[in-house]
């Protein structure tokens, strides 16, 4: 069954070659902006690794990756999900110091995503990292790292306004910052995501950065599921707009400063995953050979999507979909590239 949502009396602002340049536009401007911001360089990643290596993101730890055996190397490869992991060695390799980072264009399959509107198994991202000393790691220091990336986000935007006057979503520099359990406490007969968008709806002429994802709340249940490994669960969190067009939170960012050798052998001992402690990354980590970073993924549809006004995420991505989807955009004069 389709779970898009076609919003009353919508009509695309751009045509289909407009909009291919507003997305060329988009990606161009944002990523000037962010390395700007965040004093990042970019450079290449891969599009999959293999899987005795233990890089590959297992997100929420039930989703399938795409694998493949590679013969001439003897090994299987995975599809990434994400480069949450493979990013910090490559801090390491290529001798990155506290202060700078790196961004990359990453592309991945998530083959079980439940589609709908902003999900797609197409996943492309700005995957960020960026080296800190242990002093940084710190709420203060995560703070300022949003309201930077906010401040990018802005900043491309009101430009994009000026090339493309047919567009309208205005974004705010102004960040708000609240906890899963602030939620809880606020909402405690709503879902995660039910929460999120009620308190969205009461702040929506400003970004939301909702913090403290993964760990279990007073009620015994986490807000959001979190991988064990990358995120430090007291430290990250995810960038929220209200997306006008939808009429719901809408989520551009996860990110946070990642486990510190302390926070990966708690976590992963609440997740019940100490059989990854043998993995490669996993023991590089605990270790201590791994630099102490923050770092993040930046959904690049997504941004375009929202920027643009977009009611579906096919509109700015080539992907594929169930017939239903197919047919209701049809109807609904939405182009699905």
């Amino acid at each position: 069954m389709s779970k898009c949502f076609i919003p009353e009396a919508y009509a695309p602002a751009l045509s289909v070659y407009d909009t291919q340049r507003a997305i060329e536009f988009i990606k161009r401007n944002f990523q000037s902006n962010l390395c700007h911001a965040l004093n990042l360089k970019r450079v290449s990643a891969p599009l999959f690794v293999e899987e005795s290596s233990g890089l590959n993101d297992n997100l929420n730890g039930y989703e399938r990756p795409v694998s493949f055996d590679v013969p001439d190397v003897g090994c299987e490869g995975q599809v990434v999900h994400s480069l949450a992991k493979w990013k910090r060695y490559a801090l390491k390799r290529y001798n990155f110091f506290p202060g700078n980072g790196l961004v990359t264009d990453m592309n991945a399959i998530r083959r079980d995503e439940e589609l709908d509107n902003i999900h797609s198994v197409y996943v492309d991202q700005w995957d960020w990292e960026k080296v800190i000393t242990r002093e940084e790691r710190t709420q203060d220091y995560l703070k300022k790292t949003v309201q930077a990336i906010v401040n990018a986000i802005y900043v491309t935007n009101e430009t994009l306004k000026i090339e493309f006057p047919q567009l309208h979503t205005d974004l705010s520099r102004e960040v708000i910052f609240v906890t899963t359990q602030e939620l809880e406490d606020r909402y405690p007969e709503l879902s995660g995501s039910q929460r999120e968008t009620a308190f969205l709806q009461e702040h929506r002429n400003s970004a939301v950065f909702l913090m403290q994802i993964g760990g279990a709340l007073r009620s015994g249940k986490p807000h959001d599921g979190r991988a064990p490994d990358y995120d430090d669960w007291a430290l990250n969190g995810d960038i929220l707009y209200w997306n006008d067009v939808l009429g719901r939170s809408y989520e551009v960012s996860s990110m946070g400063i990642r486990v510190d050798e302390a926070s990966m052998d708690r976590q992963l001992r609440l997740a019940g995953c100490d059989d990854r402690r043998s993995l490669p990354f996993h023991k590089a980590l605990l270790s201590g050979e791994l630099p102490l970073t923050i770092g993040g993924g930046i959904g690049q549809s997504r941004l375009c999507m929202l920027m643009m006004g977009c009611a579906h995420i096919g509109e700015v991505q080539s992907s594929v979909w169930d017939p239903e989807t197919r047919r209701a955009c049809e109807q609904a004069g939405i182009m699905l590239l």
